[in-house]
């Protein structure tokens, strides 16, 4: 939803595929009191599953747009109505996420399902440069980290029920079931047979911590998943799509799975911004989140090990999307694809790393 330098606000411009300039038009003069035609529309770069557009009329005005991947999906990672819900379920609660304008689920309109928000724009922290760019203070890069730990509790904060999401998924057996899932998910969309992927499913299933209650999990939880301000606050969590209930400390290893120790080897991942001089270690990290949310985390490798296996997973059926044209014309090289390959299989020799420490 955001882009690397300035958030939703500056996205790179590409061709875009994905929408029907007739049928998305017509919706916002019916459903957006404010629209003024024309109106224009943008790929915001940076997405790597579902799609976000930044659409923009004649008076300035500014909105987001998100749809599910061109091409062939697996439905029920790229559920627009079911993301729409949580994001403005919400919306009034603590968690900073963008205002909701409605959904469209009438695929007359754009051949898919899509949902508006009103366009944040700040800061996205997508790798090193970024962060030093966007906040030069160290000092104010640890306050951004803290945030990040701090921002994870809010939501895990959030009572379900309370906010109509009490049955958007099953409580209980989180683990178990996201194992089952993903590994269904990895039979299906795999372009090629990798044994780690295997091993580490039977190990992790072997060893399922005890759950210690439910939350609303985020399920791709990391800094650049958050817009920020220019005084380093979050002003949006984006990016739900993988939103459920369940055992909160599975985030916990996913943020962790983006957030590796600086000087450590790298795990195929570049250089996230967290590396910046500043920001809080690992483990820094993880005590500001235990404090925050009153959680142990004497299972954090597990989880971590997790959430490299499920990033190894997500990143496959996003290469066979690449490798199959499903984000556009010209979104991929042979020598990109390549890499993107070895990219998964790094993330699963990473989670078995971590796994093997239990």
């Amino acid at each position: 939803m955001g882009d690397e330098a300035t958030g939703q606000g500056d996205g790179a411009a590409v061709e875009v595929d994905g929408i029907d300039p007739a049928g998305v038009g017509g919706w916002f003069a019916e459903h957006v009191p404010a629209v003024r035609p024309p109106l224009a529309y943008e790929r915001i770069a940076g997405g790597l599953s579902n799609l976000t557009y930044r659409v923009s009329d004649a008076a300035g005005n500014e909105w987001a747009l998100r749809r599910p991947p061109l091409g062939k999906t697996l439905s029920s990672a790229h559920d627009m109505a079911r993301e729409h819900r949580v994001v403005a379920a919400l919306g009034g609660t603590p968690v900073p996420v963008p205002p909701v304008v409605g959904l469209c689920e009438d695929e007359s309109v754009n051949g898919v399902p899509f949902y508006v928000m009103d366009f944040v724009r700040g800061p996205v922290l997508r790798g090193q440069s970024e962060a030093e760019a966007s906040f030069p203070d160290e000092d104010d890069r640890r306050a951004i980290g803290m945030r990040v730990a701090d921002t994870l509790a809010a939501i895990h904060a959030v009572d379900p029920d309370a906010v109509g999401l009490g049955d958007l998924g099953r409580k209980e057996d989180y683990v178990a079931r996201q194992l089952r899932r993903w590994y269904g998910q990895w039979e299906k969309s795999k372009t090629r047979e990798l044994a780690s992927i295997d091993r580490i499913h039977d190990r992790l299933a072997a060893r399922i911590p005890a759950q210690e209650g439910a939350s609303i999990v985020h399920g791709d939880y990391r800094l650049d998943n958050m817009i920020l301000t220019d005084s380093g606050e979050v002003a949006a969590v984006v990016d739900w799509e993988l939103c459920t209930l369940g055992d909160p400390l599975a985030d916990v290893g996913t943020l962790m799975a983006y957030w590796p120790e600086r000087g450590a080897e790298d795990t195929g991942l570049g250089t996230p911004a967290n590396l910046a001089p500043g920001f809080p270690t690992r483990a820094e990290l993880a005590a500001r989140y235990a404090e925050s949310s009153g959680r142990d985390l004497a299972d954090l490798d597990f989880y971590t090990a997790l959430g490299y296996w499920k990033l190894a997973i997500i990143l496959e059926g996003v290469y066979a999307r690449y490798a199959a044209g499903g984000y556009g014309k010209g979104s991929s090289s042979d020598s990109g694809l390549e890499a993107f390959a070895r990219l998964v299989e790094r993330l699963a020799e990473t989670a078995e790393e971590i796994e093997s420490r239990g």
